[in-house]
């Protein structure tokens, strides 16, 4: 059973992968494969199934890496109403990663 806390340590695992990527897979090729590679194919396979909304915040917030307030700019949101779907996202995740983890 994943906790909300799990899923928030994973996302700013998952947004740190996505800011450093180029360096992060090129040490892959040399040093080995680390862990996170798993870690986001899990979570992307889990937004796959969200509403548009989420998605396209999952996407704005850990893939492109932007601040939720730069994110509220960029899309013409609120900061607040950013931070509520993020809240949302994050039990959309929850929901989703312990209905497959029941299904293993």
């Amino acid at each position: 059973m994943i906790t909300v806390k799990e899923i928030r340590n994973d996302l700013k695992d998952i947004k740190y992968y996505y800011a450093r990527k180029d360096k992060i897979d090129k040490a892959s090729a040399s040093i080995g494969v680390n862990g996170i590679y798993e870690k986001v194919e899990k979570y992307n396979k889990a937004i796959c199934k969200a509403p548009l909304r989420m998605y396209d915040l999952y996407v704005g917030l850990y893939q492109e890496n932007n601040t939720l307030e730069s994110l509220a700019d960029s899309i013409c949101y609120s900061f607040e109403y950013v931070a509520k779907l993020n809240q949302k996202l994050v039990k959309f995740f929850e929901k989703v990663l312990n209905e497959e983890g029941e299904q293993l």
